[in-house]
């Protein structure tokens, strides 16, 4: 079985897997969740987080045991797993995209997410009155994000977003064909999605083809709309 890291996305912290992780553990699979700086647990202030810090915070992950492992990333974690992967081709395994940015040398989420014009997700940020971070309207996040999520599910997420800082998804990606480029990737597209829009999604893993493309018939979290039909295609995959 696998050793495999889950990168949550923007918003959420190491809780966002709270309902995949034991699916994959009893899977057989060695998993961790760790949270990035300045989410869940960890104090990072808001104004010291950056895509690096992000994508430190994974390669430290990755060195901590000699096995390689197979990069999960939802969302925004897709940028911080090309990162990862770009400083440590070696220790990387595989890459999945879940419903998350796979970007070009040079695009930043914000480029991407600009252009996903049927997008819900933009509409639903306000940002902070020194620009340092973004918040959620609440009204819009189960809309955007869960709305295919059961009720329960639903609150919790609501009740769990966080603030996000801005500074990574304006931070350009820096990958290489001889480092990023030769580990094989998998997209996790979700056919429900309004926070990426399955066009977009579609139009990255066209732009940076994937190995294996996987259909989820969830929106943005499936994760929680789908555990279980979520590990049984991961492990199809990784082993």
């Amino acid at each position: 079985m696998s050793r495999i890291i889950l990168v949550h996305g923007a918003w959420c912290g190491s809780w966002a897997w709270e309902k995949l992780l034991p699916q994959l553990e009893r899977a057989g699979h060695h998993v961790q969740a760790p949270d990035l700086p300045g989410h869940g647990g960890d104090s990072t202030p808001i104004r010291e987080v950056s895509l690096e810090g992000y994508t430190d915070r994974i390669t430290q992950v990755l060195d901590a045991e000699p096995e390689p492992a197979v990069l999960v990333g939802h969302s925004l974690g897709g940028a911080v797993i090309s990162q990862a992967a770009e400083q440590r081709p070696d220790k990387t395994n595989t890459l999945v995209y879940m419903a998350a940015f796979l970007l070009r040398d040079g695009e930043t989420v914000r480029s991407v997410l600009a252009n996903d014009t049927e997008s819900l997700l933009m509409p639903a940020m306000v940002t902070s009155e020194d620009e340092t971070y973004f918040t959620l309207r609440e009204d819009a996040i189960v809309e955007a994000w869960c709305a295919d999520c059961s009720a329960g599910d639903r609150e919790r997420v609501k009740s769990q977003a966080g603030r996000q800082a801005t500074a990574p998804g304006a931070t350009p990606v820096v990958v290489t064909e001889g480092n990023f480029g030769r580990v094989p990737r998998v997209y996790v597209e979700t056919l429900r999605d309004r926070t990426i829009t399955p066009s977009a999604q579609r139009g990255m893993y066209g732009r940076t083809p994937c190995e294996k493309v996987i259909l989820m018939d969830t929106g943005h979290f499936p994760q929680y709309a789908a555990p279980e039909e979520l590990t049984d295609k991961f492990t199809s995959v990784v082993g």
